[in-house]
């Protein structure tokens, strides 16, 4: 019985697939749209994943970043000189032949054009400690020299030089009242390090009268295993009043928003697409019964199973959806993967730029979504075409 049934399966799928040329032009609309919807859905979703490698990029377990109290992120934030002090001299913080490995850090923002459109843009201006770089694992100048503290010299990250007007290493810019000389391009492995600008902190408390104040103090740990014992540390200590995240956890804390975001509103777009995707295999597979009528009642004449005819359909279906689908994973990854873009962070009001990021699990969630819009496309033209009766199809002319 079994064996029958494969044999009447094979036999009716492989008449079906050899006659698909036969309905070319409503079987390319189907896949046309089904490979649209692949390429959206591949494109929103690296938007998240590529935010998500920025930040991820930025977070390692040794580095601790601290906080006034209550704040959430560095803009709601302030330290005092004194609480720096308390900071750095904490016996989980990292030392070598220059000191305490730590960066009172300031940060604000500042207008510049946007690249492609002219239109102004948040960057973050960071005023950083000399010891920054070895803050940021991958931190390297790349072009030009870094900035010589106590002067108006700025160094740019490799992303912020790529999607910001003027950003370039000679150029001179103004911010408020104060004209700063671009003297250095760094990178920093892509991490959200190479959206900022950097300059010397005491020199942008002057210029934007922040008076001694600092937002945040990244500090080296030990260890990574000495971060819940420097927060023990810093949380118990009456003069102090700071929150303590590792960067790992403080970049997720940021990421969160905007990656559910994207999801939601590209989740919410494929769907949408999905729908006129769906319309047009119903449209393509309807036309394909409809066509083999005759054919179909035939079969079911010569005692083939209501199985093998559904499931026929459903085979053309899918070999539509598993081509669009392909297509349209090729396409997206070709236009999307590592293109860069800049976006606003809902975290710090502030642009950052990253790279689309097409990953091998976007691409298969690509083509599992094609097959599931062809699936639905065929199920219901294979159920008509099983539940034809015979009389009404042999007298189709």
């Amino acid at each position: 019985m079994a064996s029958n049934a494969m044999t009447q399966l094979s036999a009716v799928t492989s008449m079906n697939l050899r006659t698909i040329t036969q309905r070319m032009a409503s079987s390319t609309v189907a896949l046309v749209s089904i490979a649209g919807v692949v390429i959206v859905l591949i494109g929103v979703l690296s938007i998240a994943a590529g935010f998500r490698v920025v930040l991820d990029q930025a977070g390692q377990p040794d580095v601790a970043i601290v906080l006034r109290d209550g704040a959430t992120d560095e803009m709601g934030s302030s330290l005092l000189n004194d609480q720096v002090r308390v900071i750095s001299d904490a016996k989980e913080t990292a030392r070598d032949a220059d000191g305490t490995i730590t960066s009172p850090e300031l940060y604000v923002v500042v207008d510049v054009p946007l690249l492609r459109t002219g239109t102004a843009a948040n960057v973050p201006l960071r005023g950083v400690g000399p010891q920054a770089p070895k803050l940021r694992k991958n931190f390297r100048i790349v072009e030009g020299r870094n900035f010589t503290p106590g002067t108006f010299e700025i160094v740019v990250g490799r992303g912020a030089s790529l999607q910001f007007a003027g950003l370039t290493v000679g150029n001179r810019v103004r911010w408020g009242t104060t004209e700063w000389s671009v003297v250095g391009i760094f990178e920093d492995g892509g991490s959200v390090s190479e959206s900022e600008v950097w300059t010397d902190a005491t020199v942008l408390q002057g210029a934007y009268n922040r008076g001694s104040s600092y937002q945040s103090m990244r500090v080296k740990l030990t260890s990574p295993g000495a971060a819940r014992t420097f927060e023990d540390t810093l949380t118990a200590d009456p003069r102090l009043n700071v929150r303590v995240f590792t960067e790992q956890q403080y970049y997720a804390q940021q990421s969160r928003t905007l990656q559910t975001l994207v999801r939601t509103v590209g989740v919410t777009i494929a769907v949408l697409m999905g729908l006129g995707a769906v319309c047009a295999a119903l449209n393509t597979m309807y036309s394909a019964v409809s066509a083999r009528t005759r054919e179909i009642a035939t079969l079911r004449a010569l005692g083939f199973g209501w199985g093998p005819v559904v499931s026929s359909v459903l085979a053309e279906a899918l070999l539509i959806g598993v081509i669009g689908g392909l297509i349209g994973m090729v396409i997206a990854y070709f236009a999307f993967n590592g293109m860069r873009a800049s976006t606003m962070n809902t975290a710090t009001f502030s642009q950052i730029t990253f790279a689309f990021t097409v990953t091998p699990q976007i691409l298969v969630l690509g083509l599992v979504y094609a097959l599931g819009l062809a699936f639905v496309g065929g199920l219901l033209p294979g159920l008509r075409a099983a539940r034809l009766p015979i009389t009404t199809g042999l007298r189709e002319l």
